[in-house]
């Protein structure tokens, strides 16, 4: 039987249509890529934390504990200042210098000897909030100071049972104390928090190369010497190498000379020596010295509540490297007030 044209043509066209219609659902709609939608994105990586005191990752923020040590002869070598985060050296009477170390991403079991507090020291106390202080004694007329100053007092007559004397040591340089009872007696110290400091890639330009860096005092005399071996600026005071109770010299990846005013406070000591007053608020300038290098920079804190910001001179974040810093605090000529 024939089949009618009009039917012919129409089941042909069918069989045409049919296979590019099966053929269209394989296709991706346009604008969609199947590929890029079954991936998942990669996950970005996220930077560890670091502490605000060093720059290096992975260290709690615990309480902070700034503690008085003695720097002259009789009372070396010093315990603990390894494990510091920061040393401050301050001039004191005569034209001798103390040590103020600041404790916190790591603390050692001991330290010393601790030594008396100086007005100096509550100028420097308030950028980290509430810290523990510890010290042995201090002049009568500056103890209404002490009272009034943010800080718990964790000294010798307020925490007697955290000190103890050193064997094989003389007073007054044999006086250590006990960390984990110095915190136990200020459990509401405030923990580490930003105070200033920048971390990372020194500046690209403007560093001198330096082999040794010397700030003097009335009194003292400090020598800063780089090691590329050990990676840190090793110190020596008045000739000698500055030596670590627990072995090796003292050094730092850091060193930073700041600049300061030093004036004569109302405060003096039995011999009549006046107690120099470091001032650490306003401007100045400062040296930098990381990497071998010697890098001019500007300092400035605009309330004692602030921290300390360096900056190149250019303006820039004057970065740090990661690690313990040491801040020299000296006159930009040795001055005794």
């Amino acid at each position: 039987m024939r089949v009618p044209r009009m039917i012919a043509v129409a089941l042909a066209g069918a069989a045409v249509v049919a296979p590019a219609a099966a053929c269209s659902s394989d296709e991706p709609v346009p604008g969609r890529n199947p590929q890029a939608a079954t991936a998942p994105p990669a996950p970005t990586p996220t930077p560890e934390p670091t502490h605000p005191f060093t720059g290096l990752p992975g260290a709690a923020r615990r309480p902070v504990l700034a503690a008085k040590i003695e720097n002259t002869s009789a009372g070396k070598p010093q315990l603990g200042l390894k494990s510091a985060d920061i040393v401050y050296v301050t001039q004191v009477e005569a034209g001798l210098t103390r040590l103020i170390a600041v404790f916190s991403s790591k603390i050692p079991a001991k330290i010393g000897p601790v030594r008396s507090a100086r007005i100096s020291d509550l100028h420097l106390a308030p950028q980290f909030g509430r810290p523990a202080f510890a010290y042995s004694g201090a002049q009568t007329k500056m103890l209404p100071f002490i009272a009034q100053a943010p800080l718990f007092d964790v000294s010798d007559s307020r925490a007697p049972g955290a000190y103890f004397r050193q064997p094989g040591r003389y007073a007054p340089y044999n006086l250590f104390a006990d960390t984990r009872k110095l915190l136990a007696a200020a459990p509401k110290a405030s923990r580490a928090k930003d105070i200033g400091l920048t971390f990372g890639d020194a500046p690209a330009e403007g560093g001198t190369p330096r082999r040794t860096y010397s700030v003097r005092y009335p009194a003292a005399r400090f020598t800063f010497g780089w090691s590329e071996a050990a990676g840190k600026w090793l110190i020596w005071q008045d000739g000698e190498k500055d030596m670590a109770a627990e072995g090796g010299q003292l050094g730092a990846p850091t060193i930073v000379v700041q600049y300061t005013r030093t004036e004569r406070s109302q405060f003096h000591d039995k011999n009549q020596s006046y107690t120099p007053l470091v001032r650490t608020t306003g401007k100045g300038r400062a040296v930098v010295l990381r990497d071998g290098k010697a890098f001019k920079a500007r300092w400035s804190r605009a309330t004692e509540e602030d921290g300390t910001v360096f900056t190149t001179e250019g303006g820039e974040p004057m970065n740090f490297a990661p690690g313990q810093v040491w801040i020299v605090l000296a006159a930009p000529k040795p001055v005794t007030p």
